[in-house]
């Protein structure tokens, strides 16, 4: 980190990372952008979905907004290069931290073996007064439960029944939208595919009580995080090392 920057730069000295959201278009508001850089890189990304998002549209059933959601991710990471795309469904707006939402993400370190993890942001508030969602908090905290329950043989024995060995290869958790960043990534060339990825999420946008343009948001982020990195557009997380 130079004398200018607030940021230190994330290391990239790895090659699989497990990207974990609470919803569908979690990780667009940023951490996309990112990811577009990584798999440019050759990299391999994995999204493990907590919920389906079936909660997130007020004006159309649960039963309905679940499946169209899905869809919406999974066209969202192909934007950024990422082909492999798993839901667990838990229930959307009521996500429970404790040993079975630990042991589910647990399940998906095992199978997946990532050296690098990205977790919902699981501080009370995202800077300020903008408070956070239970269900971000819940899944940040058990992502970084979990990504040390991974490798413990004795904590959920039944993975290993299950075919899926212990791994502790996990070498930092990096928290996406952190309101205590510590490091950030240059996304200036990658930000289009992450600005396009958000834009796949068309119907809950459309169905939110307010405009989003998914350009002059992200961009405004990107900015802000780049003036403190020294990047004309970067991304910031909050990163814990294992």
């Amino acid at each position: 980190m130079t004398q200018t920057q607030k940021l230190a730069p994330l290391p990239e000295d790895w090659q699989r990372c497990l990207a974990v959201a609470a919803h569908p278009d979690d990780l667009e508001y940023g951490a996309a952008s990112a990811i577009a850089r990584w798999t440019a890189q050759g990299k391999e990304v994995v999204y493990l979905l907590i919920t389906s998002g079936e909660a997130g549209i007020s004006s159309m059933h649960p039963d309905q907004v679940g499946p169209l959601r899905e869809g919406e991710e999974i066209r969202s990471a192909a934007a950024v290069g990422v082909d492999t795309v798993e839901f667990i469904h838990h229930k959307d707006g009521v996500i429970e931290y404790g040993p079975v939402l630990r042991r589910d993400i647990a399940r998906a370190i095992r199978k997946h073996r990532p050296e690098v993890i990205l977790a919902p942001n699981y501080h009370l508030t995202w800077g300020g007064s903008s408070f956070n969602f239970a269900d971000h908090r819940a899944a940040g905290l058990a992502t970084l439960d979990a990504s040390q329950d991974a490798g413990n043989p004795w904590i959920f024995p039944e993975l290993a029944e299950e075919g899926l060995d212990p791994w502790n290869g996990v070498k930092m958790v990096c928290i996406c939208g952190s309101p205590q960043p510590t490091h950030a990534v240059d996304v200036t060339d990658s930000f289009d595919k992450g600005v396009a990825s958000l834009e796949e999420h068309r119907v809950y946008l459309q169905n939110l009580p307010f405009e989003v343009n998914p350009d002059a948001m992200l961009r405004s982020h990107a900015e802000s995080v780049g003036k403190q990195f020294g990047a004309p557009l970067a991304v910031s997380f909050q990163v814990f090392t294992l």
